[in-house]
């Protein structure tokens, strides 16, 4: 193998494949990136036996097709702090050498053999959609997603695929983030519960916005397709909750709220909560919005907020760290849905996001 390759797209790729490497495993060979020089391109393969990634690198001379295997923390490193716009890199023997205009390093090689083979997409896909508007609709839900619960299947975000629309939703128990996005072609729907490093990693990689990424979803496993990268992931097993369940339908308080007002007030009304107060108090009424808070021994914090609002006068507590998460998340405007201090609200944004939060006790 012998190539000259940019080097700001090589460390763009071997970024996105640091999100697949195993960091941790008694499998060395898993903590390594496989570099494939085609005859166009340069293909970096990572794989932790449950997510792949195959990254296309178009900005390359090759000279001498072929391949190797390395350790991706220290090929990452050299790219990453070299200054040169392009490298040079050869495999003689066992070393990859990589040179730049001053410097020259030799990295050890292992067998290519050893590494497992990573399921590549193969036939048609289910259905297309915008890779804009996918990682847009990732951003607007994954947050949500639980973290090392013990309801194993609420570790990931559903894709629920229902006619010309693909709804992606994710909820740890006490909030829920819901929206959609439009696909195109195939008529087959289903579901499939992705894994949050997936769903991270497909919102990472630096896709053209206007790209279609074709999606296959198969038993157990889902597999995506741009022109840059193909992306192979199992899915979480289990059900997912019945989320339309717990969506309140007969709120009857409405606010309607600038976002970014709105949130810069949750902020600062948070900079008054500790680990005993984790909550802040949202007063409604005709005359507008109260948010405060209160720290033992720290202090309080009052903040008015200007808001159009209907209903009778309502007092709730919620986490503030959950409101700014759905906050950064919503269009210009957001419109906030109450039925009681002891329910659920319902906030509502362009483009099509909906966020369930639950509250909590203020007493």
């Amino acid at each position: 193998m012998k190539v000259i390759v940019d080097r700001n797209a090589l460390n763009e790729a071997l970024s996105a494949t640091s999100v697949v490497i195993a960091t941790r495993t008694p499998k060395p060979i898993l903590q390594c990136v496989r570099l494939t020089a085609e005859k166009d391109g340069l293909i970096l393969t990572a794989y932790d036996q449950e997510v792949g990634l195959r990254y296309r690198v178009s900005e390359v001379e090759v000279s001498k097709p072929g391949e190797t295997l390395v350790m991706a923390e220290r090929l990452a490193a050299i790219v990453r702090e070299s200054s040169d716009e392009t490298l040079a890199m050869e495999m003689a023997e066992d070393l990859l050498h990589v040179r730049g205009c001053d410097s020259h390093f030799q990295i050890y090689g292992q067998n290519v053999r050893e590494f497992p083979p990573v399921p590549d997409f193969e036939g048609e896909p289910d259905f297309r959609v915008n890779a804009g508007e996918l990682a847009a609709a990732i951003d607007r839900t994954s947050f949500a997603a639980a973290r090392e619960s013990t309801r194993y299947a609420i570790n990931g975000v559903q894709w629920e695929r229902k006619g010309k629309k693909l709804l992606l939703v994710a909820t740890d128990g006490r909030r829920l983030a819901f929206t959609s996005v439009a696909v195109e072609r195939g008529e087959r729907d289903g579901s499939a519960i992705v894994p949050l490093k997936t769903v991270n990693l497909i919102a990472r990689l630096k896709y053209n916005p206007e790209d279609a990424v074709e999606v296959k979803i198969l038993p157990n496993q889902i597999l995506l397709q741009a022109s840059r990268a193909t992306v192979s992931s199992v899915l979480v097993e289990g059900h997912f909750p019945k989320y339309e369940d717990v969506i309140p339908r007969d709120c009857d308080r409405v606010a309607e709220l600038q976002t970014e007002e709105f949130l810069s007030a949750v902020r600062r009304a948070a900079l008054l909560t500790n680990e005993e107060s984790k909550g802040i108090r949202l007063a409604f009424s005709n005359e507008g919005l109260v948010l405060s808070s209160r720290a033992p021994e720290q202090g309080e914090a009052t903040i008015k907020e200007p808001v159009q609002y209907k209903g009778a006068p309502l007092e709730i507590g919620f986490n503030p760290v959950f409101l700014m998460e759905a906050l950064k998340v919503c269009g210009e405007s957001v419109r906030f849905e109450l039925k009681e201090s002891t329910k659920p609200g319902v906030m509502k944004s362009e483009p099509d996001f909906l966020y369930v939060v639950m509250p909590v006790s203020l007493s």
